[in-house]
């Protein structure tokens, strides 16, 4: 029986995509946005990519971040959670 190895260890700092579902609502994007400048201050704007679902219901938006550790990462998806407009972060 082998032994389970741990899963990769992410070094910091680095490039980390982040993606951000929500229901497609004008206040959505502008939210997300002011959290990522809290967290991650002068992210590049210019690499956001975002995407509408098929029928126009939800918008997904792929923010790259230079992630600084796990508590940041913590931080940011406690904080986007929170703002009920956001459904998933992956």
């Amino acid at each position: 029986m082998s032994e389970l190895q741990d899963p990769p260890k992410i070094e910091f700092p680095c490039d980390y995509p982040i993606k951000v579902l929500g229901r497609d609502k004008p206040e959505f994007r502008p939210t997300v946005l002011a959290v990522f400048e809290r967290h991650a201050p002068g992210f590049d704007s210019e690499t956001i990519v975002v995407k509408g679902s098929s029928k126009g219901t939800f918008m997904s938006l792929t923010i790259t971040i230079t992630a600084t550790g796990p508590e940041q990462l913590k931080a940011l998806h406690e904080e986007l959670m929170a703002s009920g407009l956001v459904q998933m972060v992956i």
